[in-house]
């Protein structure tokens, strides 16, 4: 039998008790150290035994600062069918479609995958699905396994933090809990060198929102291991070095905003590190989240950095923004609460397509600040230049990796080529010095 939820979980109380509970919990988020629960109020559309809730949102919140008012524009059902059609054409035949028409996925990713398929087109733009179908059972293998009970203990304290107004998760011991469980445990097993890092908890929620537990396992494991490798690990090199990648980004991007920050001695650590390691889940409205994720899944990190810089250009770009915040603390504020008015979806994504940050650029500067590391800490840990680009990069390392023939035969052609060269000038050098010898 596979192992279940720790004894200790109780069954499932009335969902409205869960919430009337967490509504009295604290609106700050904890550290790093220990991320906290989503504490904003419930809202106030109606009142049951005495708790005042919204309606479930089309995203499944009953409320909270990620709620979505019905106010919002859904796209008209024609035009969603369209999108859903194409999509369907391209999973028919992904792999063509991204070897040859990469582009075009690209920009369907950017005008948003239909939420009917996006549980399947993250599947494919991570190639989990294809990790699952290469490890039949192992998913439950690993669920049968005991596990380490330091780490089972953390994540069970964790469960009841994420998304605790989403309809999923919201009741204690639930399935959605239970499931989060599952993944959380297994990836302890399936990487004890990582073990548990509390960011991977909201990561492994929003998955679970769109695919079955086992599915939802893979696609973290591709998360963690192709898109950002590193960010989980003991020591957070990873992201400790893409802090000062963004830092140098930004002063080429928003002058304005990095001299803010230097001024007030504000590093990336204290403020990126929650919005990069979540994907930006606790942080932007959720129809922001999932357009975040669709344009990541697809691109890679160069999109998570893209969006930092994005929301510190809106926050601190212009000199009526800075007006109100004199110090380090007011800035901060700013930084760890991002208000939802501030945000609107179609602003902020177009912002990110336009903006000049390239792989290429992000892998330069990552140079310069490894060997700035090195002068001035000693060598990493971790192993920069693992991560892979987005769904493009993942796809040309696959296809070079199951085809060892293909490169040897590379390698084959450059060697004869050299020798074609070589031989001939070496054996004229060796003609011209034996007669000059004579």
């Amino acid at each position: 039998m596979s192992a279940g939820p720790p004894p200790n979980l109780r069954s499932a109380p009335d969902t409205l008790s869960y919430l009337e509970s967490a509504s009295l919990m604290s609106g700050t988020l904890e550290s790093l150290s220990g991320l906290g629960e989503d504490g904003s109020s419930v809202g106030s559309d109606s009142e049951i035994n005495g708790l005042t809730v919204r309606r479930i949102d089309k995203y499944g919140f009953l409320g909270g600062s990620q709620y979505s008012d019905a106010t919002e524009k859904d796209i008209r059902v024609e035009v969603a069918r369209q999108r859903e059609m194409k999509w369907l054409e391209m999973f028919n035949n992904w792999d063509k479609w991204i070897k040859h028409r990469f582009q075009k996925v690209k920009l369907r990713c950017r005008k948003g995958i239909p939420s009917s398929l996006r549980g399947k087109a993250w599947q494919l733009l991570s190639n989990s699905q294809e990790l699952l179908q290469a490890n039949p059972g192992k998913f439950e293998e690993l669920e049968r396994e005991p596990g380490e009970a330091k780490w089972l203990d953390i994540i069970e304290k964790d469960l009841h933090r994420q998304f605790p107004f989403h309809e999923m998760f919201a009741a204690r011991g639930g399935h959605g809990q239970q499931d989060l469980y599952r993944i959380l445990k297994a990836y302890t097993i399936y990487r004890p060198d990582e073990g548990y890092c509390q960011a991977q908890a909201p990561v492994a929620a929003v998955l679970l929102m769109h695919m079955p537990a086992e599915q939802a396992f893979w696609c973290l494991v591709q998360i963690c291991e192709k898109f950002l490798p590193g960010y989980y690990s003991a020591g957070l090199e990873a992201i400790q070095l893409d802090g000062e990648i963004f830092f140098s980004l930004l002063r080429r991007t928003c002058p304005m905003a990095y001299r803010h920050l230097k001024k007030f001695k504000i590093d990336p650590i204290l403020y990126m590190t929650e919005w990069f390691m979540c994907i930006f889940s606790r942080t932007l409205p959720w129809s922001c989240v999932l357009r975040v994720w669709d344009m990541f899944f697809c691109e890679g990190v160069k999109i998570v950095f893209r969006v930092g810089l994005v929301l510190l250009k809106q926050m601190l770009g212009s000199v009526d923004k800075l007006r109100e915040l004199q110090g380090m603390y007011e800035t901060m504020e700013r930084l760890r609460s991002i208000s939802p008015d501030m945000i609107r979806e179609d602003v902020l994504v177009q912002e990110i397509v336009t903006l000049q940050v390239t792989e290429a650029l992000i892998e330069r500067e990552s140079s310069v600040q490894v060997r700035k590391w090195r002068e001035s800490r000693g060598e990493l840990t971790h192993q920069p230049g693992r991560r892979l680009h987005g769904t493009r990069a993942i796809f040309e390392n696959k296809r070079r990796a199951s085809s060892p023939m293909l490169a040897l035969s590379s390698r084959t052609y450059l060697l004869s080529c050299c020798v074609y060269v070589c031989v001939p000038f070496v054996e004229s050098v060796a003609f011209v010095f034996s007669g000059s010898l004579r």
